[in-house]
């Protein structure tokens, strides 16, 4: 073929975007000159994987002035494989030579937080770096490592709520099963996801038409669980990835307070703020939480969290519950007619004994159980 018919040819191939030339690949994803590539090939369902970026840092390269209770952000231009989002990937360092900075990260929507594990240092450098070993959800290594820097001042701004993002939906949500003595009385949505609506126990469910939910005289609201229709079990998946990521973000904030009361904080009145304890916390009776609508409580609890018979948590002073949150490695537990405020978020089992009652949520990565129990949710 002659320069001419070629070039004819090149033309028409052109219009209907293929490449063409002596040069031109057709099937490797790559420019027909050899240039980059502008994508990261083929899907094994034969869609096209794009290479990962980050669009967005918190807080801005250069910035000054940045509360020392603040964290680090960073958000990505598609769902990342959180496993590659470590404190070795996403580091913070200081000082020279460079000095890592302890604390966690977490990841949801698109977005890492790395959460210092005490305040940073007021009126210093810092330096936050994301290297290439971080990975999208398609195994597409990020496109290029990002540093960046800021300053801190010496400020200490008001601690923000934990974001339950789609567990919110939920007043009771469970991996592995939700178990009542009836009679228990649930207002708002409950589910367990990944086990089968037979670990939905006690509640005398009734499986609505659509098989998309079923209906209890104990609940007001709806029954779900991962058995159930589409996109019931879907829904339900990413409810539980947004309750663990809830708890690692409240798990990762930095304390103002330390083991408090040795660990017994019946009698107390708490301020808001982050409250931390290395080992168990009792509430053998009752404590009062003081504060406006906008304060936020977050209890760090290493062990367990439990509270005696007849123990209340009390808020006065326009205190919400939606704003306290309970985070504890291990099970929570109210006793008889108890009653807890807040959102409770257990690494294992929650249990309220006989006439216990919640205003808030309850969360839990193992199951939980009630007896003759009342749960309300509050207003996200």
């Amino acid at each position: 073929m002659n320069s001419t018919r070629l070039s004819l040819a090149c033309a028409v191939l052109a219009a209907l975007g293929v490449a063409c030339g002596p040069n031109a690949n057709l099937g490797d994803g790559g420019t027909a000159d050899g240039g980059a590539i502008t994508d990261a090939g083929l899907l094994p369902d034969g869609g096209r994987a794009t290479v990962p970026t980050i669009s967005m840092v918190s807080p801005g390269n250069a910035s000054t002035g940045v509360a020392i209770n603040g964290t680090v952000s960073a958000t990505f231009s598609e769902p990342m494989n959180p496993g590659t989002l470590t404190t070795i990937s996403f580091r913070v360092t200081t000082g020279t030579p460079a000095v890592t900075v302890a604390g966690s990260v977490s990841y949801a929507r698109n977005r890492a937080v790395f959460s210092p594990a005490a305040h940073f240092a007021a009126n210093t450098l810092f330096t936050a770096s994301i290297d290439t070993s971080v990975r999208s959800a398609n195994e597409i290594p990020l496109q290029a490592a990002r540093t960046w820097t800021f300053t801190t001042g010496s400020v200490v701004i008001p601690e923000m709520a934990v974001d339950l993002l789609t567990a919110n939906n939920f007043v009771v949500l469970a991996k592995s099963g939700i178990d009542c003595v009836p009679t228990c009385a649930i207002t708002g949505d409950i589910g367990v996801s990944p086990a089968a609506a037979t670990a939905i126990t006690g509640f005398s469910l009734n499986v609505d038409a659509t098989t998309q939910f079923a209906t209890s005289s104990q609940v007001t609201g709806r029954v779900f669980a991962a058995t159930y229709a589409v996109p019931t079990p879907s829904t339900l998946n990413v409810a539980i990835s947004d309750m663990e990521h809830a708890f690692t973000d409240a798990a990762g904030r930095a304390p103002n307070v330390t083991e408090l009361g040795a660990g017994n904080i019946g009698g107390l009145t708490l301020t808001s703020g982050v409250y931390k304890w290395g080992t168990g916390l009792l509430i053998p009776t009752n404590l009062t939480l003081t504060g406006s609508a906008t304060d936020v409580w977050v209890f760090q609890i290493d062990q367990t969290l439990s509270m005696g018979d007849g123990a209340r948590v009390v808020l006065t002073g326009g205190a919400l519950a939606k704003n306290v949150f309970w985070q504890a490695a291990g099970g929570i537990t109210l006793g008889t007619t108890a009653h807890g405020e807040g959102n409770y978020l257990s690494q294992t089992a929650i249990t309220l004994a006989t006439g216990a009652t919640i205003n808030g949520r309850l969360l839990a990565q193992t199951a939980v159980t009630m007896q003759s129990s009342t749960v309300i949710a509050v207003t996200p």
